[in-house]
């Protein structure tokens, strides 16, 4: 099956295309010549990722896919949640938003946190929604090198490491979209 990916986010696609592998094949934006940035204006993560796949749908009518994720911490009430991406600011990079989270929760105990991705496909005008989460906590301090967003300063549980200290095949194996993807996954495999 080919699927496009309403993403303009390299990393969320290289981590999706490793995750799905060969058997669907997995089209950027790029690659089917749309420029534009999709709107994201919904409260909540679902509300953003149809969003997302209903504007490509509706407009370029290809069978696509997209999602939403949000970093939700104990102590900040679930914030950033649904403005993760941009919690320090409209342009603001991820170095911004990581520094805005260690600034509120210096001092803080309670460093429980949980990564949320939901996907929403949309195939022949159907719709489905995949939900990932992945629980941990914000590291004291950034380490690590790759991933992206907040990568350096979550630690999920069962681990002493960021997910940017990891490879992208661990992280795939239990990152919020890693399992997400992994619901896409069956689901489309069952569809054969």
């Amino acid at each position: 099956m080919e699927l496009v990916f309403a993403s303009n986010n390299g990393h969320k696609l290289q981590e999706i295309k490793t995750k799905i592998g060969s058997k669907h094949k997995i089209l950027s934006l790029k690659d089917v010549n749309i420029k534009e940035e999709l709107p994201e204006t919904s409260p909540t993560i679902e509300g953003n990722a149809q969003q997302k796949a209903e504007y490509l749908y509706n407009n370029y009518h290809h069978n696509c896919f997209a999602d939403d994720t949000g970093l939700e911490i104990e102590a900040l009430h679930g914030a950033p949640g649904v403005i993760s991406a941009r919690y320090a600011g409209p342009d603001c990079s991820a170095k911004a938003n990581m520094d805005k989270v260690l600034s509120q929760m210096n001092g803080v105990e309670n460093r429980k946190a949980l990564f949320r991705t939901i996907i929403c496909l949309i195939i022949n005008n159907e719709k489905y929604f995949f939900e990932g989460i992945v629980k941990g906590k914000i590291a004291l301090s950034l380490s690590g090198n790759e991933g992206f967003g907040y990568d350096p300063i979550f630690i999920p549980d069962g681990y002493d490491i960021s997910f940017a200290e990891m490879s992208i095949s661990i992280k795939n194996e239990i990152s919020h979209r890693g399992k997400a993807t992994k619901l896409l996954l069956e689901f489309l495999n069952n569809l054969d």
